[in-house]
């Protein structure tokens, strides 16, 4: 994994004024990992056309023809979640499971003032998770997707902030967003707004950071513990927020701590019994550190980072009839290029993708780094039995038509 010099950690994937980023915040790519990135919030209006990723039509089907299931929308009003009871049923013969998408019980609940929540939208919309995607692929942290709907005049939720950093992408109508900074700075995953309530809601009740509607088109970033709220206007309003789930020092220390305390394990200094009448840690603390401090410098956190980011998203979509004929079909003049978003990497023999490992020869390595490189290679030219059995694994997609 490459350390650019703009800070972003990513792997093998350039910051252009064409990538996803730019699109998000302008051509500005140096100053925002600079001066913003994991800092401050930053407005940016007018930032492009976003209709072509999401749009009403898309919230139409996505409520009433895809067959859809909890948790993938979540209604909420006055503040609240509204229990799914609320807006599923059954739907009908051959479909009897009951958390389905009501498309009934969800228009009433929206004409009653109800925002509804469409979540995970990376798995459920193509042109949310291409985007979704190449962004995660930028930045070299995971991404995920909600489409927040909300009626005019009504809001969702209340002041809070997010362990996560988010773009907010306005797609239709307007919202008033109201900005304030952190109560607690970088939060960590298991540090929720709710565990500061009283703070945050003191701090949202002082002047704003930004206080800013926010037009078609128009994008917010917050960093992770910036405080929140926002509320449509005067007709329905529908934003994108894609958060981005930050690793930070404070991870990478735990996957290093794993590792070392998984070398322990084997340790017979660590696993003897503390001896007898013991009262406390004192006696003992002195060699635990020792051990510890020692396993720290030879723990390897690499394997558990990898196999993290490997389990934090998923590649791109791989049509199993497509894929099929692929095999089928293959001969010396078929072309083959690696399925995106595997996040491949070769230790030593072993391919580990997201959707598992190959283990290879020797001979095979030249192939393998042809393949890592992204080019569109023939299977004549890579080896017919290599590419079949890497197209068999999903790890390689056709390339044309």
């Amino acid at each position: 994994m490459s350390t650019s010099r703009t800070g972003f950690h990513r792997s093998g994937t350039e910051l252009t004024s064409a990538g996803a980023l730019a699109r998000l915040i302008g051509p500005d790519l140096e100053g925002f990992a600079q001066d913003v990135w994991a800092k401050t919030a930053q407005l940016t209006q007018k930032a492009g056309e976003f209709s072509a990723l999401f749009s009403a039509d898309a919230v139409d089907e996505l409520v009433s023809r895809r067959g859809l299931r909890t948790p993938f929308l979540r209604v909420a009003k006055d503040g609240s979640a509204l229990p799914d009871s609320s807006f599923t049923s059954s739907a009908g013969v051959g479909a009897t499971i009951s958390d389905q998408l009501d498309d009934t019980a969800v228009w009433r609940e929206f004409a009653g003032g109800a925002t509804l929540v469409l979540q995970a939208l990376q798995r459920t919309w193509e042109p949310v998770g291409d985007f979704v995607s190449a962004l995660g692929r930028e930045l070299g942290h995971p991404v995920q997707a909600n489409a927040y709907i909300t009626p005019p005049q009504s809001r969702g939720f209340d002041a809070h902030y997010d362990v996560h950093d988010v773009f907010v992408l306005q797609i239709e109508g307007s919202k008033r967003w109201l900005i304030h900074e952190p109560v607690r700075a970088d939060p960590l995953r298991d540090e929720p707004w709710t565990d500061r309530r009283s703070a945050v809601e003191e701090a949202a009740k002082g002047p704003a950071f930004i206080d800013t509607v926010l037009e078609p088109g128009d994008t917010l970033y917050l960093p992770r513990g910036w405080l929140h709220s926002a509320q449509a206007r005067g007709a329905v309003s529908i934003h994108l927020t894609l958060g981005i789930h930050n690793w930070t020092r404070y991870a990478l220390a735990e996957q290093l701590t794993q590792s070392a305390l998984a070398a322990l394990r084997g340790d017979p200094r660590m696993r003897s019994t503390l001896p007898l009448g013991v009262q406390g840690p004192a006696d003992e603390i002195d060699i635990v550190r020792e051990l510890l401090l020692g396993a720290l410098a030879e723990a390897d956190p690499a394997p558990l980072f990898h196999r993290a980011r490997l389990g934090q998203g998923r590649p791109t979509p791989l049509g199993p009839l497509l894929q099929y004929k692929a095999v089928a079909g293959l001969g010396p003049e078929s072309t083959v290029r690696l399925r995106e978003g595997l996040e491949a990497h070769l230790e030593g023999l072993r391919l580990h993708t997201r959707v598992g490992w190959l283990d290879f020869r020797e001979g095979d390595l030249a192939s393998v780094a042809r393949v890592l490189d992204g080019a569109v290679c023939t299977a004549g030219d890579l080896g017919t039995v290599f590419v079949r059995r890497l197209l068999c694994a999903g790890v390689l997609v056709p390339a044309g038509p």
